[in-house]
């Protein structure tokens, strides 16, 4: 088993890929983490104000990031507030209300 770190793999969609390429970041981005991390941790590692992100999905799966656990290998996307009706329904986070 190895002790070592192993990544995440972090997307920014809408207003959040403009951020991302304000900062040179890659999207898909990959980010060494060592152990489970919440998404309100996630969010502040990468200097991103809780407000300017509504939703993360987790491998695939919509949550709130003040309830979300990220742990390593895992798929995230960041949707910040805003997103369209439709795509809400799609992605799955209206059904968080």
């Amino acid at each position: 088993m190895s002790t070592g770190k192993q990544a995440i793999e972090i997307r920014f969609f809408m207003f959040l890929a403009e951020l991302c390429k304000e900062r040179g970041w890659t999207s898909p981005m990959s980010l060494e983490i060592g152990q489970d991390i919440t998404g309100d941790e996630l969010l502040a590692r990468l200097d991103i104000p809780a407000e300017r992100v509504e939703v993360l999905l987790v491998n695939g799966k919509a949550v709130w990031p003040s309830a979300a656990l990220i742990q390593p290998g895992d798929r995230v996307a960041l949707l910040p507030p805003g997103t369209p009706g439709p795509y809400r329904v799609l992605l799955g986070f209206k059904k968080l209300n």
